[in-house]
């Protein structure tokens, strides 16, 4: 959902708050915890969990290999919690006619680096690339070409566009920055 109006247009950037992350990470954290339940419920010889009694699953080498596993998967569940609640990779796109001006923000880790905040000046930028990778794994994402800086991505890699979706995405940003686009 982006703000577009005769000069200005704002194009909000989806980061780590998404349907599929939130998913994973809530399948990750149970079927992590019921790991670590069942490994410590072995050690305990007491059933934590009615599913499984504990006398069928001896703490050595079984416990502790799911207990094992159970610790890893919290700590790769409390990674991607913490990308959510951070909301790594999201931002915003602001391209203004008016002032000559784009400017890309991103949201990062935190630390010293947290906000990441590019500006530009419109008569810079060379052309608007689409690079497309077909194949099992298919590809298609959305370049800035900058004079002195390199091509600077406006799409995530593993955004799923269709063909048709990323070309008139390109279209438009073209006609709007008024630049060519170029096909990879």
């Amino acid at each position: 959902m982006s703000c577009r109006s005769e000069h200005i247009w704002i194009q909000p950037i989806t980061g780590s708050r998404k349907t599929s992350n939130f998913c994973w990470a809530v399948i990750l954290f149970l079927g992590s915890l019921g790991f670590l339940l069942v490994g410590t419920s072995s050690y305990l010889g007491r059933n934590l969990i009615s599913l499984f009694p504990s006398q069928q699953i001896l703490f050595f080498p079984q416990g502790i290999v799911m207990s094992f596993y159970g610790i890893a998967g919290l700590f790769i569940s409390s990674y991607l919690w913490c990308t959510i609640s951070w909301n790594v990779g999201g931002g915003y796109d602001r391209f203004d006619r008016k002032e000559g001006m784009v400017c890309i923000f991103r949201w990062g880790f935190p630390g010293k680096n947290r906000r990441i905040f590019l500006r530009f000046l419109i008569k810079d930028i060379q052309s608007v690339r689409i690079e497309v990778k077909e194949g099992i794994y298919a590809r298609r994402v959305l370049y800035m070409d900058i004079r002195g800086q390199g091509a600077i991505p406006l799409t995530r890699t593993d955004e799923n566009v269709t063909p048709r979706e990323i070309e008139q995405k390109a279209a438009e940003l073209a006609y709007f920055l008024r630049v060519p686009i170029e096909v990879f």
